[in-house]
């Protein structure tokens, strides 16, 4: 066994009975490349990747190949769900020298940590155009000892050009010269939706061609978009992703839940690995489309997700573990998918109109295999073929419950048991969102649950606003990211508009007030993804545009702004508007990654809806207002009067319950219900 041994990360303990000498990055390893003036080896994955499982297979267990990485190199084995700040560092490294990046990420580094070489899956013989391993690893370890000034000089231009990356795009700020309303236009909000629907798959839904991604922050802007100015277009293109996506293998039509993405432009053949923040997110966008449309099949998604997530991501302490590997049994999918002849098997005389319904065939749609997706919606395959469409229905939720208790007996993907504190609170704000939608009591405790459990077990301290990243058998370690205090502030916010406790407002503020003590840059704009004094990082980058998580500068300006609200803090209000003003020509050109930025620019345009709700039945009143898609209101409650929140002073009236409609702290006339003021709001 190897350094990785003493880890809890599940990706490190994979590798930790490799011959590779491997280390965690540490002090240990760092200071043995110095000592030892030898390159470093980083090899960045995590437990869920299918080709870092292959190339481990491949190279990391051969002796052969160990022992020239063993002789030549420091070998670093990272999971980049841990330490994402490295991961981001050396993927814009590599991207930089080749144009790609994913994972496993491979880069070498000179002794002080200063990228020179790298690429992601090496095969072990020459092959798809790439090198072999061993030979990367041979000519780079001669490189190292005879070019070792060009080496050096390498690595400093690709230091430098990470540094100036973080800054591309943005112009200096511009709101303190020109009024608001010429600053944020609905003109630009016109061409955003343009400039995403130029990307559109109007066929398949999505955006852009395969591999596909959910892109759930693009389409939330067309729904807010459509919302606020009626236009079907945006509306069609939005639903038709999600529907489509339903309906497709990258949903899994038995058990619930999404994969990471599809290899193909239909959403059939998924990359089966499910992680937490695509649930979340999914989560989100569909809560949206329900408010919208109330179309059921949105509803029915969301308890089926919502049971996965209870039933397969849930640890028994309360907390969400991080994801579900593609693989089983070295096979990517095979738990997933089924043979036409085990499915008869199973479901006697129903299997026929089932494997209509799900394409299931004789030859496989996916490797000689079948993978159940949906090719006609219910009802309009029900009445092609003559069923009634709710006795069809049902049949297929019995055949799909029998088919789910057989899947349950096979062995399953690798768990990773890793609890990440910014996917949790994803996963939190997904709860909340989904007891607001769909009132279903569970929800709203799971999201109370897992809160009380991230308080409990990633505060650094007892009462303070410094928080740990990941958790693991009672360790938290690494400090947390910028990406764990904003998700975990939406979080608190979100609570606090489902339970009515204002308290979570309260250490929403404490933590922001933290973040920006911390995080913020010399501007006074935006912020640095690592905590200020982390000393293991070349670079402390900004990370600005939404990857497969929302970028944390573009939460921490949603929360900026919503707290502003709550708390009359005007400098929360200018640094918000400084930071979106300073992106929008860019998140005008490049919404699709931007989607989150897009959304606030959109909020400003369109403002904000305050609604207060004071007296003995408020919380009754905030749950009433789920019931409408109200995408950028504040909404908080109190039974009296709180003078630390303006929104919740001089608003209670003995005996009764009154809901106010304010705009920048000036109310119309109370009502009773909200749906008496829906259509001002």
């Amino acid at each position: 066994m190897n350094k990785l041994i003493s880890e809890t990360s599940p990706y490190l303990l994979q590798h930790a009975h490799n011959p590779v000498n491997w280390y965690p990055w540490g002090e240990e390893a760092l200071q043995r490349a110095l000592q030892e003036d030898k390159p470093i080896l980083v090899s960045i994955g995590y437990a869920a990747c299918h080709w870092c499982h292959v190339m481990e297979r491949e190279s990391f267990e051969q002796e052969a190949t160990a022992a020239i990485m063993n002789e030549h190199f420091i070998n670093i084995k990272i999971d980049r769900e841990e330490r994402p700040d490295l991961d981001h560092i050396y993927m814009d490294a590599v991207q930089a020298m080749t144009g790609a990046g994913g994972w496993p990420l491979n880069v070498f580094l000179t002794p002080d940590k200063k990228p020179f070489y790298g690429g992601t899956y090496f095969p072990p013989v020459k092959a798809y155009s790439r090198p072999s391993w061993t030979d990367v690893l041979l000519s780079l370890a001669d490189a190292f000892k005879h070019k070792r000034e060009e080496i050096e000089s390498q690595a400093d231009n690709l230091v430098q050009h990470i540094q100036q990356s973080a800054q591309i795009g943005q112009q200096p700020g511009l709101h303190l010269n020109i009024p608001f309303e010429e600053l944020f236009t609905k003109a630009q909000c016109d061409t955003i939706c343009e400039n995403i629907l130029k990307q559109a798959d109007t066929r398949w839904g999505g955006f852009g061609r395969a591999p596909k991604f959910p892109q759930t922050f693009t389409i939330a802007y067309l729904l807010r978009y459509h919302h606020a100015y009626q236009h079907p277009g945006a509306l069609q293109q939005a639903l038709l992703s999600l529907d489509k996506m339903l309906q497709g293998g990258l949903y899994d039509q038995l058990g619930g839940g999404f994969a990471r993405y599809s290899t193909d432009e239909k959403w059939l053949a998924p990359h089966f690995e499910k992680m937490l923040y695509d649930n979340a997110l999914l989560l989100d966008v569909l809560c949206d489309a329900y408010q919208l449309t109330h179309n059921g099949v949105y509803a029915q998604t969301i308890r089926d997700t919502m049971d996965f997530i209870t039933r397969e991501m849930t640890a028994p302490e309360g907390g969400f573990y991080a994801a579900l590997d593609a693989d089983s049994e070295g096979v990517e999918g095979k738990f997933y998918t089924w043979s036409k002849a085990e499915i008869h098997h199973i479901l006697g005389e129903q299997a026929k109109p089932f494997c209509e319904y799900y394409d299931v065939t004789d030859h496989g749609n996916w490797e000689e295999q079948n993978i159940l997706w949906v090719q006609q919606p219910l009802l309009a395959f029900a009445a092609e073929k003559g069923y009634d469409a709710d006795i069809f229905g049902a049949m297929l939720k019995g055949c799909r419950e029998k088919l789910l208790a057989v899947r349950a007996n096979r062995i399953r993907p690798g768990l990773d048991d890793k609890i990440l504190l910014g996917w949790n609170a994803m996963m939190i704000h997904a709860c909340c969102k989904a007891y607001a939608a769909l009132g279903v009591p569970a929800y709203r405790e799971m999201a109370v649950r897992n809160m009380d459990f991230c308080m409990a077990n990633f505060r650094q301290e007892a009462a303070g606003s410094a928080f740990y990243h990941t958790w693991k058998q009672d360790q938290a370690k690494y400090p947390a990211f910028l990406d764990d205090y904003a998700c975990l502030i939406r979080a608190l916010i979100a609570l606090q508009e489902v339970t009515g406790d204002t308290q979570y407002l309260y250490e929403a503020r404490d933590i922001t007030a933290f973040v920006i003590a911390h995080f913020g840059d010399e501007a006074g704009q935006f912020f640095y993804y690592t905590i200020e004094g982390q000393n293991d990082v070349i670079v402390r980058k900004k990370e600005i545009y939404d990857g497969a998580v929302p970028s944390g500068n573009a939460v921490m300006m949603q929360n900026l702004w919503y707290l502003s609200v709550v708390f009359d803090q005007k400098e929360w209000t200018n640094r918000c508007v400084e930071a979106v003003s300073s992106l929008s020509q860019t998140i005008v050109r490049y919404p699709t990654s931007f989607g989150v930025w897009a959304s606030q620019l959109l909020q400003l345009v369109k403002g904000t809806p305050e609604l207060a709700i004071v007296g003995k039945d408020f919380r009754e009143r905030m749950n009433e207002a789920g019931k409408w898609f109200i995408p950028y209101r504040v909404l908080v409650g109190a039974e009296k009067n709180i003078p630390a929140i303006p929104l919740l002073t001089e608003r209670e009236r003995e005996n009764d319950t009154l809901v106010y409609l304010c705009k920048d702290y000036h109310c119309i006339k109370p009502v009773h219900y909200i749906e008496e003021i829906i259509n001002l709001i």
